[in-house]
């Protein structure tokens, strides 16, 4: 959507050079100067000038270059905004899959109501359990995808999107394989005393403040420290690479192959998991979550 001589010398401005921006864009050096050149003509402005380290910009090209990453900025979020529209047109329904939410379930659900939208099929978005960007994807929810699965019960989420619960998961506790109690088939809180348990840190998730409050008060001996706020594969690395005990949740027993989850026997902790969908859903998501809901009222 850019003028391509635009693009290029917002390459020189971020690389301060025309060989690393000619590197960076596949050019040779001379091709990438005749587009600065073509543009300077154009806009009838010095946007760039040499110097013995590389190239630098001009005030008139600081401000050039200012105003050309925003109008990037703008036509990348147009773009996204017309991706999405067309989808929308095309009966597509987007599912967000990741590592630890993948779209699995979802195709279940799928499989339960599908004949309600002949005419939609199912188009897969693949994301990363990145702790700092998850926010950022679920934000998303009605742009880039129509629906994410997955356990649900962060504040920070559920502030984002709306959400329906499809039921619930056990939370379990990880181990390593090297770590003694990976050979028992269960445990019981009495086990954990002594040991060092890893969890996300208090605040965001009401389920897992619950457990934490139930563990300080009622076993002091069970030291707790925090991971990142949300789980990523780097936690389950961490886990399985040391003796720590991780708190995990049922359905993410066979993320990581070196890690054996077990259920502790004498606590009854669940934590929810179903639809995550948009706070202003198009008409077509509304008609299948108030669909996926009567098949949940039936007896």
């Amino acid at each position: 959507m850019l003028n391509p001589c635009l693009e290029t010398f917002l390459t020189v401005a971020q690389c301060g050079s025309f060989t690393k921006a000619a590197a960076r864009l596949y050019l040779s050096p001379t091709a990438v100067m005749k587009q600065i050149n073509t543009l300077e003509k154009q806009l009838d402005l010095k946007l760039v000038e040499r110097s013995s380290t590389g190239v630098v910009l001009t005030p008139a090209g600081r401000i050039i270059a200012q105003a050309g990453e925003n109008l990037q900025k703008e036509s990348q979020q147009a773009l996204k905004k017309a991706r999405a529209a067309q989808l929308s047109q095309e009966k597509i329904f987007r599912v967000g899959t990741s590592v630890l939410n993948p779209a699995l379930p979802f195709m279940e659900l799928w499989n339960t109501c599908c004949d309600a939208f002949p005419d939609y099929s199912i188009h897969l978005v693949p994301f990363e359990d990145d702790h700092q960007g998850i926010l950022n994807e679920i934000a998303q929810l009605g742009v880039k995808y129509d629906f994410l699965i997955g356990v649900v019960n962060s504040r920070a989420w559920l502030s984002t999107c709306s959400f329906l619960q499809l039921g619930t998961w056990r939370k379990m506790i990880a181990v390593s394989r090297t770590h003694p109690l990976a050979v028992r088939k269960s445990l019981r809180i009495r086990d954990l005393e002594g040991q060092t348990l890893m969890m996300v840190p208090e605040g965001d998730s009401p389920v897992n403040d619950q457990i934490r409050h139930d563990l300080q008060k009622n076993h002091p001996g069970i030291q707790i420290v925090d991971t990142t706020t949300y789980y990523d594969m780097n936690v389950f690395n961490q886990a399985a690479a040391g003796q720590n005990l991780l708190l995990n949740t049922e359905c993410w027993a066979g993320v990581h192959p070196e890690l054996v989850t077990l259920p502790v026997e004498d606590w009854d902790y669940t934590i929810p998991w179903g639809l995550l969908y948009s706070r202003h859903p198009s008409p077509a998501v509304r008609r299948f979550v108030e669909t996926v809901k009567k098949l949940q009222a039936r007896p």
